[in-house]
């Protein structure tokens, strides 16, 4: 049994899941395994070279034999599991609701609702077995879930499917009592899924760099207790600037 802190990231091979995986691969008291749909991809590769700590991991999202896989093979080569950042998700549809296809919610919601459900209760065993007695599943969200301080217009598709997952949190907080269950809203970040939003308005990239984005979710893991974090949508952290992105509280409103 290891006596470092064992992560999995998941959506790992771009984006906020890598920059992510990067902060975390560099400590030398961690092991990270990166799941990522395709674990060789050339990113994933350059870091587990870089970092033997690093362990690419084939993760499909809402997918439960595999999910139930990928977590054996944890168990097999750490022996724990005390940190899951539930990052893998999909973005693919914006607009007026009423022109929105079906499809486009049942897509999204398997994905991003689903697939949180498939993950913990693939996980729950190994992570409520680490030796901190205080596993953390953290969910990364969106402000465009937030109901209390709504910017969902044209994007009901996402903003509903990961307000469900929300809900999700909460309930793991509620029902596991050793378990910190938290939501992290992570900006407006210049990933290919933040630029295209941006694209739609009139933007040429997202304003958030995704490594402070990164930096700031990380912070949130570390600082993280039952009692500060657990059944909180909360802030990668406060940004301030009176833009529509711009959000200087420690918490979204749910």
């Amino acid at each position: 049994m290891s006596t470092k802190l064992v992560y999995l990231v998941t959506g790992s091979n771009r984006g906020i899941g890598y920059a992510v995986l990067k902060l975390l691969a560099a400590r030398p008291n961690a092991i990270v395994f990166a799941g990522a749909r395709d674990p060789d991809a050339q990113s994933l590769k350059d870091l587990a070279a870089t970092y033997p700590n690093v362990h690419p991991i084939k993760f499909i999202v809402n997918d439960k034999a595999n999910n139930e896989a990928a977590i054996a093979e944890i168990n097999k080569t750490a022996g724990q599991l005390d940190v899951i950042v539930a990052n893998a998700g999909i973005a693919n549809s914006y607009g007026p609701l009423v022109k929105t296809p079906l499809e486009e919610y049942k897509e999204h919601w398997e994905v991003n609702t689903l697939g949180t459900v498939v993950l913990f209760q693939a996980a729950h065993e190994l992570l409520f077995a680490s030796t901190t007695k205080a596993p953390i599943f953290a969910y990364i969200s969106t402000g465009m879930a937030s109901m209390g301080r709504f910017a969902g217009a044209n994007g009901s598709v996402y903003g509903s499917s990961k307000a469900a997952a929300n809900f999700i949190i909460k309930a793991l907080d509620a029902e596991n009592p050793t378990l910190i269950a938290f939501a992290i809203s992570p900006g407006w970040a210049a990933t290919d899924m933040g630029n295209a939003g941006a694209k739609l308005n009139g933007m040429e990239e997202a304003p958030m760099k995704v490594e402070g984005v990164a930096a700031g979710i990380v912070e949130r893991l570390d600082e993280a207790t039952k009692e500060k974090s657990s059944g909180k949508f909360l802030n990668f952290k406060p940004t301030f600037g009176g833009t529509m992105w711009d959000w200087d509280k420690e918490e979204y409103p749910w």
